[in-house]
């Protein structure tokens, strides 16, 4: 069972996830998937379209914004806006770092977060993005 990792009370970050993932996000009340892993990373993961197939199945949105390396400010921007269209999210890729990094990017040029508590809520979830995010 993949580990869901609760960022805030609306945002969660994961590790790569299998379609049988998908309801239990759902039975937790997530009502959107964020996939943030472009496809063929590695030979072992499932596909985008089965991830979405299991979010459809499920009722809930799912969004692709495949992330290599650091997130770009459009990047960012596309994970906020699908935030604020859908509600409660779950966002993955290899092993969490590019969505959540995504998600405190877009936080941070939206002026909605400060720096400081994005690295703390970062923290509190398992990741370090004190080098991450511009001071």
């Amino acid at each position: 069972m993949t580990e869901f990792r609760a960022v805030t009370a609306n945002f969660a970050v994961s590790p790569q996830i299998a379609a049988e993932d998908v309801a239990r996000a759902k039975s937790l009340g997530f009502t959107l998937i964020i996939n943030n892993r472009p496809d063929g990373e590695a030979p072992d993961q499932p596909s985008g379209a089965r991830i979405a197939a299991a979010a459809s199945a499920e009722g809930l949105a799912y969004v692709s914004i495949p992330i290599r390396g650091m997130p770009t400010p459009d990047q960012a921007r596309a994970v906020r806006e699908a935030l604020a269209a859908h509600g409660k999210a779950l966002a993955f890729c290899r092993s969490g770092t590019r969505s959540i990094t995504a998600w405190a990017l877009g936080e941070l040029a939206a002026g909605a977060t400060p720096r400081e508590d994005l690295v703390g809520l970062a923290a509190a979830a398992g990741y370090d993005l004190s080098g991450a995010l511009p001071s």
